[in-house]
């Protein structure tokens, strides 16, 4: 009969699994029951702190009224929203691909199968928040989804979890945001609530899959695993705001799309909701020169 090591990272994988399972036990959500559905929109309402609009600290922003601009954020939010569940369901065929025909008594498998039933109610929650919001289906560009088919399909270990990391570290610091502002939709900052609440657990499993993986791992391995996060982690970010939302919105998207693209107030706040992610990263290895130099490129460094 075949013996499984109780080695002291095994250890502290169930630990950290069991209590995520009894935390999940204690506070979980069911979306279609707690957010407002019914009660229409308030075209006041802005779908995102204003501060985290694209435009925000432009001179377009500036000449916008205030309608426009609730307008515009409603089309971001909704745009964001629209990446996540693309990243959601990439994040639900790597973790089952893991944990395929692996132990079911594994206090860490049936995590994983309560993160996957997590994600499955978070995208459609998005998927409804975003059709509230007046916002059309975005969608990452062509070459963005078919290299998500790939990634998806190879990706595995530390490059698979920390690049789910990186997905929910980037949304959580702007969703902690939106959760707490009254400008925001009140359905909305429920939404933000909800998934902060429940991807905190999603992370902390993440980081520390990631650092188990990466134990004992040579340099040669970690460099190539670094620029593969890195790159997951250029896609993710600079697909979360559709150049589309512009147009929707009713604006000029030819001059927002270019002060947007040189907009230093929005690059500032990316890097702060990054600072955390970028300390974890380097503290495992991950955060490599060539990796430095595309998470630069993103803005998240």
């Amino acid at each position: 009969m075949t013996t499984v090591e109780n080695t002291p990272s095994a250890t502290r994988r169930d630990d950290v699994a069991e209590r995520l399972l009894r935390s999940a036990g204690e506070l979980s959500y069911d979306p279609l029951q707690e957010v407002d559905w019914e009660t229409p929109l308030d075209p006041a309402h802005h779908g995102c702190s204003p501060e985290w609009s694209t435009l925000y600290g432009t001179a377009y922003w500036d000449e916008l009224t205030e309608a426009q601009r609730a307008a515009l954020t409603r089309q971001e939010a909704a745009s964001v929203a629209s990446t996540g569940i693309w990243f959601e369901m990439i994040l639900q065929q790597m973790v089952i691909r893991d944990f395929y025909a692996k132990d079911p008594t594994d206090p860490a498998f049936q995590w994983a199968l309560t993160e996957i039933a997590d994600e499955c109610r978070h995208s459609i929650m998005f998927a409804r928040g975003a059709e509230k919001l007046g916002a059309p289906a975005y969608r990452p560009a062509r070459h963005v989804v078919e290299g998500g088919r790939v990634f998806k399909a190879v990706a595995t270990g530390e490059a698979a979890y920390a690049s789910i990391l990186v997905a929910e570290e980037v949304l959580d610091v702007m969703q902690r945001d939106w959760m707490r502002d009254d400008r925001v939709a009140p359905f909305a900052r429920t939404i933000n609530n909800i998934h902060v609440v429940e991807e905190a657990r999603h992370m902390r499993f993440a980081r520390e899959e990631t650092r188990e993986r990466l134990e004992g791992v040579g340099p040669v391995r970690r460099r190539v695993q670094a620029l593969l996060v890195a790159f997951a982690a250029f896609f993710i970010v600079t697909s979360m705001w559709n150049k589309q939302v512009y147009a929707n919105a009713g604006l000029d998207p030819k001059r927002a799309l270019r002060e947007a693209k040189a907009n230093q107030h929005h690059r500032a706040m990316l890097r702060s909701s990054c600072a955390e992610l970028m300390e974890f990263l380097g503290s495992v290895g991950l955060l490599t020169r060539p990796a430095r130099a595309i998470y630069r490129a993103a803005h998240i460094l």
